[in-house]
């Protein structure tokens, strides 16, 4: 069996230090990727980026030039500011030609709602490559689905389970194993049905016909 490569993708929103360290201690990962503002967070936790990708305009000079002077091999991918792609978008990239197979992006969410929007849609062409990605912050876990899932009452990562359509529309979902159950119920783009489920058996599972489900597990 192909082992799984996961990689750390710090980006460049808004990102607790205190849960970045404790986040990235209890995990293993083999791939780190900075940013551009994102390498500032990166130096701050101590991790030396197997890639540093963006266009650097909003990252403090003395990291980079901390950085440029590091013997370690570092990967540079320097952008010109005006470009079709973000940054994350082109770090995503860099991460799946590196051999990631699971992703993690830290400082995704915070700061501004198009950059917020942007990098959650950028879950789907990863899923779509066989990539598992997540966006993670302090209170919340986000992927993105197109098959079933069962979530185990002690590894979920919050009380909370949400489900929201990403395509036009998600046919037949089940949800068994949660407060709210359904039963082959469609939903499209628009509703707040799936909102704030919860657990109450020791595991419970997603399943649907067709369509692609945003997933977010939350607390508070």
């Amino acid at each position: 069996m192909k082992k799984d490569i996961t990689g750390i993708i710090v980006a460049g929103g808004p990102l607790d230090h205190g849960f970045a360290e404790r986040f990235l201690e209890k995990r293993r990962y083999d791939v780190v990727i900075a940013v551009d503002r994102g390498l500032n967070a990166v130096f701050n936790l101590n991790l030396t980026p197997d890639a540093i990708v963006g266009d650097f305009d909003s990252v403090e000079q003395s990291v980079l030039r901390n950085y440029k002077s590091r013997k370690e091999s570092i990967t540079w991918e320097i952008h010109n500011p005006e470009k079709d792609e973000t940054d994350t978008e082109l770090a995503l990239n860099t991460a799946i030609r590196l051999g990631c197979t699971k992703l993690i992006i830290l400082g995704a969410t915070g700061g501004r709602q198009d950059h917020f929007l942007g990098n959650l849609h950028l879950l789907y062409p990863c899923l779509k490559k066989g990539v598992e990605a997540s966006i993670v912050d302090e209170r919340n876990w986000i992927t993105v689905i197109e098959k079933s899932r069962t979530f185990e009452a002690d590894k979920i990562y919050g009380k909370y389970i949400s489900f929201l359509p990403l395509s036009e529309e998600v046919k037949g979902i089940t949800l068994t194993g949660f407060k709210y159950p359904l039963f082959k119920k469609d939903i499209t783009i628009g509703t707040s049905l799936c909102i704030s489920n919860e657990l109450t058996d020791l595991s419970g599972k997603v399943e649907f016909d067709s369509g692609t489900l945003i997933c977010v597990e939350s607390r508070d």
